[in-house]
């Protein structure tokens, strides 16, 4: 079967399950998609499980403005295939937070340059680029990741400035990752509380 046959079929599959009631509620959030069928995200990895990894498809899904098809393409996007001039041009092309989200849950924390692509993110004006670059990083630190002191600094330095941001999600996303940070060892807590209380915040 061609990639364009198999997209053809993955797209029917999405209107035989549309759930207008969390599509409507997501449009009631000011979550607009050019289509979007309310697939929930558990039926979403049960189709990437039963397509398996495959790169060409993936490119093939985020391609469409159809939120179901940039959620599964981040789920079946081959880690090791991945290029970060590929990645780069994914963020770009964010729609959404949940999209943002997504991407970096199945797909940015599993890279071999994540940690890099995620300092670079943060460092730029565009919110959503910034909130894959903490959720990367928030899963990051999960695994007990480690940073240079370098890092360190600027990883706090922009994350509570983030936590200050109008934009609710960018904040939540932002102290997230502080938390995560914080749970590494005491000396990182230490590092959290005495950054925030110095911007006036206490978020542990």
């Amino acid at each position: 079967m061609t990639t364009a046959e198999q997209l053809k079929n993955i797209k029917q599959s999405f209107r035989l399950i549309m759930d207008g009631s969390i599509a409507q509620s997501m449009r009631d959030k000011g979550v607009n998609y050019h289509l979007n069928w309310g697939a929930g995200i558990l039926f979403l990895k049960n189709k990437a499980d039963e397509i398996g990894q495959d790169y060409d498809l993936a490119i093939a899904l985020w391609k469409e403005n159809i939120r179901e098809c940039k959620i599964l393409a981040t789920m079946i996007m081959p880690p090791e295939k991945m290029l970060p001039e590929v990645l780069d041009l994914w963020v770009e092309q964010i729609p959404t937070v949940e999209i943002a989200e997504q991407l970096a849950f199945n797909l940015v924390q599993k890279l071999p340059f994540s940690g890099g692509k995620a300092f670079v993110y943060l460092s730029q004006s565009a919110t959503f680029p910034q909130i894959v670059g903490y959720h990367t990083l928030s899963r990051l630190f999960m695994q007990h990741v480690e940073l240079n002191e370098r890092a360190i600094n600027e990883f706090i330095d922009q994350a509570v400035v983030a936590l200050l941001s109008d934009n609710v999600s960018l904040s939540k996303s932002a102290k997230q990752a502080l938390i995560r940070f914080s749970e590494i060892s005491l000396m990182h807590k230490r590092l959290v509380s005495s950054a925030t209380s110095r911007a006036g915040m206490t978020i542990l």
